[in-house]
This record gives structure tokens, C-alpha cells and sequence, in this order.
């Protein structure tokens, strides 16, 4: 027996919404009995995620719904104000939670720097390493307001602390290679931007909890980050360096809004890749601080925001949280994050094709330039870019609900917002950052608190200059 095929038989693949017939509308993927029983038995959270989407037609046969049309007709990420509020409660009690115990959800890590709020004077060198990018500059607070040298500080690509077997050595001898060539004519202090999870010492150093991005160098892990470095770098310079203080980047965002002192209060906010809060509290507040520090006044806390679970999260969530590979962890970051918008766009249509990497910036193309792509595709990225927004004002609200009991007479909150993704613009209808004011305004309104002013603080370098502010502190 002779077989013809035909040679585009091996080259096809359906398009599925972007064909432009419609000879296959109306088809249903009839699931047979052993692949049923799979699902069935299949674990949270896909397993949920598959079972909701499953139905049976007229013949009593089981298939799979079709979730673009059920899409289109219902925005399944929209949250009301009285759902916001609620996540604000809840934030709020994790918060509180992380203050009294270790190893919370959201973690609330002190940091034992106490930043000047007046009479900030001086030059300090600051470091700021990242996952891949390493700066370095000067900053100088004599002059009333910050000076940086050069602009935007000296970049370095540091992708090699991700090669198998790198060391502690090297990596020194790397971010010392731009520190020695520096002109100074004066001994100064260092401010060092840890990207990294790292536990505050009352030295104003870290101790390194572990590596992230793709880094692992082992013999740096439960050790000082700063004074090894300090050491090394006077070791090789010529005029020394006098001490070194070591900070998150989110309390680096938040100790540069102290260049106004005429705040009541002050938050730092990253909404990038990845998403976190920091803010000041008192320190008889937090009870899980050893009583023999002896602390008094406000202390910076670096709250790991993006660990925290809210409530009223879909399915389509829970498809992302479980194809991640760390299950149960940072899904306010995953439900938020430029990291991860473009992963809820291809989970909420799994059975179309999408590029492999698809992050926030390809979710904002989307929005940007409804033309060129399916009207389907543009409402769902504006729902997840909305809802991504409005999580960020619900978390505000509840961090100044906090505040407010701590301090009735907080009024005007300076916030000093970081990230890729707080400062996108969208072409067709209102930028993140409005989204996230006018929502939060909103919500203070509705939760009696009205007289509070927000003012959003778009400070360039501002990671620089508040790890100059931590050095000259």
C-alpha cells in the first residue's frame, strides 16, 4: 500500500486565535477515561487549576472549557475596594506578626544603621552590588543636597560571580579593581548596597544568609560582607577607608528620602523584577529584638514584603506559584513583579503559544500596541497590569494603617518609589503609578483616613544616595 502526504503536513501547527479561518470553531478536546483519571489525581495547585476548567458537554463526554471566552466576558483578576481592604488587614497583621516572631511570613529584618536626619555632611564611596551589575561612586553631602561622581556612579558587568567555583578572592580583587583606581585625597567611610538576603549585626555590617541570582559562593555564606572587604580594600589603597556599613536596597531607597526632613513618615518601595517594602518603626515595637541591644527610637526594617500570601488570588495564580519551581513562596511578588505579569498572561491561555521569556516589558508592549496583537491578549494584560497596581496600594494602605496606630499624628508620608515597573508607562490609559495612587487615595478615603498625604518621590540614584546617608551616619 502506497502513502501521500502532503509536504505542509509537517510543517503545521495551529494558530489557534490568530487564524484567520474558523472552520474548527466550536471543536471540543474530549478528554478520554485514563488521562481523566491523571487529572483527577493530579496534585495542588495545577491539579485545582485543571479541574476547574473541566466540564461535560451534552453527550455527558468530559472536556475542557473554553477559558478565552469565559475571559472575555468576566475580568477574573479584578479585585473590589472592600477585597483590598481586606489584603490590607491582612498585610498588616503579617507585618506585625514578623515584628514579634523570626522566621515569619513576612520576615521584617531590623537594620541597626541610624540614618542622620539633619546635618548629613561628608564624602563616602558607595558600592552597589546587584545580580549582574556592580557601581561604584562617590557621594558627597556637604553641599546641602547630594552630589554623585561620576553621574551615575562607574558600572561594572559582574555576570562572572555566577561561574561555577568562583571565589571570595575573586570577587574581591573584581569589585576592588574599580575601587583602587579612584583619585581621593581623604580617608572616607563605605556604603555597600547588598542585594543579597543578609541578617544586620549592630556594627551596621551583614552577615550573609544566603546567595541568590544564580551566585554560590559557599565559603561567604553565615559570614560578615562588609568588614572582609574593608580589609581587603585597605590592604590595596593607599589612603584607607575609615569603616563600612552594609544595606538592602530597599533601605537604601528608603534612608534617601531623608534628604527632606519635613516627612512625618517614610516608606521605600521596589516594584521591578521583584517587589519589597521597607519603612521605619519603633523599637518597643518590635519584640522579637534582643532586649540586651538596648535600642531605642525608629529602626529600619526591611519588611521582605514580597513573601506575603494575600487572599483572592485565581487559580491562574496558583498555575504560576506552581510552575515556578518554589512552590508556596513570594506570591505577592509572583501576583505583582515584572518578573512575573507575563507568566500570568501565558497561564491564564494554556493552550496558546508564547515566547519563553515574557516578562513585564513584553506585557506592556501588549498594552502599548493593541493593533498588532489579539484584543483577547490586550484586556488580559491590562487586567494583570491593573491588578498588580492595585496589590501594591492595598499593601501601602496597610503599612500606613500601622504606622498610623504606632503615631496618630503621621499626616504627610514621603514615598520613595524604585523599579522598572512602578515607572512604565502605559500609552493607552494611565501609567502604574498613577494606578497605584489614585487606588490608594482611594482606599485612605474609604478607611478613614483622608487627612494622610502621599507624596511619591522619584529620586534618581536614590539606592546611592541613601547607602551615602547609612556610611556618613
Amino acid at each position: 500500500m502506497l502513502h501521500y502526504t502532503f509536504p505542509y503536513v509537517e510543517t503545521f501547527h495551529c494558530l489557534a486565535g490568530a487564524c484567520p479561518d474558523s472552520c474548527c470553531k466550536g471543536w471540543e478536546v474530549v478528554i478520554d477515561a485514563p488521562t481523566l483519571k491523571t487529572y483527577q489525581q493530579c496534585s495542588k495547585p495545577i491539579g485545582d487549576y485543571i479541574r476547574k476548567v473541566l466540564t461535560k458537554n451534552e453527550e455527558q463526554e468530559w472536556i475542557f472549557q473554553n477559558q478565552k471566552i469565559n475571559l472575555m466576558e468576566k475580568n477574573i483578576f479584578w479585585l473590589e475596594n472592600d477585597q483590598l481592604k481586606e489584603i490590607a488587614s491582612s498585610f498588616r497583621e503579617k507585618v506585625e506578626e514578623g515584628l514579634k516572631h523570626e522566621n515569619a511570613e513576612i520576615q521584617c529584618i531590623p537594620t541597626f544603621i541610624s540614618p542622620k536626619t539633619s546635618d548629613i555632611n561628608g564624602k563616602a564611596l558607595v558600592l552597589d552590588l546587584g545580580g549582574t551589575n556592580y557601581r561604584v561612586a562617590t557621594v558627597d553631602l556637604g553641599q546641602g543636597s547630594p552630589t554623585i561622581h561620576p553621574n551615575n556612579g562607574w558600572k561594572k558587568d559582574m555576570s562572572i560571580m555566577k561561574s561555577p567555583g568562583y571565589t571570595r578572592e575573586e570577587l574581591f580583587k573584581e569589585l576592588a579593581d574599580m575601587i583602587v583606581g579612584i583619585k581621593r585625597d581623604e580617608e572616607m567611610p563605605i556604603g555597600y548596597c547588598f542585594s543579597y538576603p543578609a541578617e544586620s549585626v549592630l556594627s551596621g555590617d551583614a552577615k550573609l544568609l544566603r546567595w541568590t541570582k544564580g551566585v554560590d559562593i559557599k565559603e561567604m555564606v553565615g559570614q560578615l560582607v562588609g568588614k572582609p572587604l574593608l580589609d581587603y580594600l585597605n590592604e590595596h589603597c593607599k589612603i584607607k577607608f575609615t569603616g563600612i556599613k552594609v544595606l538592602n536596597d530597599t533601605i537604601a531607597s528608603l534612608f534617601a528620602g531623608l534628604t527632606d526632613n519635613s516627612y512625618d513618615a517614610y516608606i521605600g518601595l521596589i516594584v521591578g523584577t521583584g517587589t519589597n517594602m521597607a519603612t521605619f518603626i519603633p523599637a518597643d515595637k518590635i519584640k522579637k529584638l534582643d532586649p540586651s541591644y538596648n535600642i531605642q527610637g525608629l529602626v529600619p526594617v526591611n519588611l521582605e514584603s514580597g513573601n506575603f500570601h494575600p487572599p483572592f488570588l485565581t487559580t491562574v495564580d496558583d498555575t504560576v506559584d506552581a510552575i515556578s519551581g518554589s512552590l508556596g513562596k513570594q506570591r505577592f511578588e509572583k501576583a505583582v513583579s515584572g518578573m512575573y505579569l507575563g507568566d500570568i498572561l501565558k497561564a491564564t491561555f494554556p493552550l496558546d503559544e508564547f515566547e519563553n521569556k515574557f516578562d513585564a516589558q513584553k506585557l506592556t508592549a501588549i498594552m502599548n500596541y493593541p493593533d498588532i496583537h489579539k484584543d483577547v491578549y490586550v484586556d488580559v494584560a491590562h487586567w494583570i497590569y491593573n491588578r498588580s497596581a492595585q496589590l501594591v496600594a492595598a499593601s501601602l494602605l496597610g503599612l500606613i494603617q500601622l504606622l498610623r496606630s504606632y503615631n496618630k499624628d503621621i499626616q504627610k508620608i514621603c514615598l520613595v518609589a524604585e523599579g522598572s515597573l512602578f515607572w512604565s508607562e502605559n500609552r493607552k490609559d494611565k501609567n502604574y503609578n498613577i494606578l497605584v495612587l489614585e487606588k490608594l487615595q482611594e482606599l485612605l478615603n474609604e478607611s478613614a483616613l483622608a487627612d494622610i498625604e502621599i507624596h511619591i518621590n522619584n529620586m534618581n540614584n536614590a539606592n546611592l544616595i541613601g547607602t551615602g546617608i547609612a556610611a556618613l551616619s
